[in-house]
């Protein structure tokens, strides 16, 4: 394909389209509307579900068999300072066979090649086994309260499984296809308050100082061995993001200290566990706290499986490449479509620049991705 051609494929002017919308969390800006047109002229059946502030929509094609779900988010990151773009992040600009603009790569890229592979999938298989679904929202990039945790209830509620689901996060490393994401660990965050006495340094026996309080207990915590990971995920982690204390004057002992820290575990742990290990640690070392947990995920899985299967068959095929599977990274709403007991898999363009200045993809990666998602609509359902 040349350059040229290469632009003008149905993907990249939908990408184009996409990017050309500031739909900054939790506002949608009319993607959604945009691909609901394309979904119901290839015959979806569409239901727009808006929770609190948040535009979500779930579309199905197919009357019954099992269910493959693309599932993705309209909603970008704040572009940051726009004097330090080199083109405006809501004009979509391609300079040397890069596509420049905020949600490029995360992930309006990704929506686009997922809705001209099913207009391609359709037109080739239009009785199709099984049936095609769509679960996008506006609220990955913000609290996530209102979105795809809320459509999954809703989908609990009626008794609609999904069997496999594709997010189209960017999980490539160099190019597109070399990693695809099958689990993530789980994380879970705290917020500390070390309870101490404040008071005079010249008179410490009237004080208690919250520092060195907690100093002890974090210094084990970072040194913990929480566990050794397993074949498909590192060891769970600890980390330390914030630390406040003191008045700001050198001769104040200060009356609490204030700690935010986070772990990324694997499925050897659950929340549960973490919790009950790190209150056993603060008791040991008698600290006076108040902790204050958030679980935004568990760990989840997919080992192995159709879906799978149908991606690494589906990237050698159309690439040549052998993909490698990884748990690495971040979060994703993947993490509320697993426990539905979902297959689910990340497949998506490279991830170098995403939420940063000049995020940008290849329009080749684009129009390729647009082709695997396709041959993995073949692989399970044609």
């Amino acid at each position: 394909m040349t350059n040229e051609s290469a632009h003008n494929t149905p993907t990249v002017k939908l990408a184009c389209d996409l990017i050309a919308q500031p739909s900054v969390t939790p506002e949608d800006a009319h993607c959604q509307r945009m691909m609901i047109e394309r979904l119901e002229a290839i015959g979806f059946k569409v239901e727009n579900l808006r929770f609190g502030d948040v535009d979500n929509f779930w579309a199905i094609r197919g009357e019954s068999g099992p269910i493959l779900a693309f599932a993705g988010h309209t909603d970008v990151v704040p572009t940051g300072d726009l004097g330090k773009w080199a083109t405006d992040p809501f004009t979509p600009t391609i300079k040397d066979g890069m596509l420049y603009g905020r949600g490029a790569a995360d992930m309006k890229g990704s929506l686009a090649a997922m809705i001209t592979a099913c207009e391609s999938f359709i037109a080739a298989h239009p009785n199709h086994t099984g049936r095609i679904a769509f679960l996008i929202t506006s609220d990955e990039e913000g609290p996530a309260i209102n979105g795809t945790v809320k459509v999954v209830e809703w989908l609990e509620a009626r008794n609609e499984k999904i069997k496999w689901c594709l997010v189209g996060e960017p999980s490539s490393t160099t190019l597109v296809g070399d990693v695809i994401k099958n689990g993530r660990r789980g994380s879970l965050g705290a917020e500390l308050t070390v309870k101490g006495v404040q008071g005079h340094v010249a008179y410490p026996h009237l004080a208690v100082n919250p520092i060195h309080m907690i100093a002890p207990a974090l210094a084990e915590m970072a040194s913990e061995t929480w566990d050794n990971g397993n074949e498909f995920f590192p060891p769970t982690s600890f980390q330390v993001s914030n630390f406040n204390s003191g008045t700001g004057a050198t001769n104040v002992v200060p009356g609490e200290a204030n700690v935010v820290f986070n772990f990324r575990f694997s499925t050897e742990l659950t929340a549960d566990i973490l919790k009950q290990r790190t209150h056993a640690i603060l008791d040991k070392h008698n600290v006076n706290y108040d902790l204050k947990w958030n679980l935004s995920g568990e760990p989840f899985l997919t080992a192995e499986g159709e879906l799978v299967a149908a991606s690494v068959a589906a990237i050698k095929k159309i690439t040549g490449r052998d993909t490698e599977l990884s748990t690495a990274g971040g979060t994703s709403d993947g993490r509320f479509i697993a426990p539905t007991g979902a297959q689910v898999l990340e497949l998506g363009p490279v991830n170098a620049t995403i939420h940063q200045i000049n995020e940008c993809v290849s329009v080749d990666d684009l129009n390729t991705l647009s082709d695997i998602y396709c041959t993995m609509l073949t692989e399970l359902l044609a």
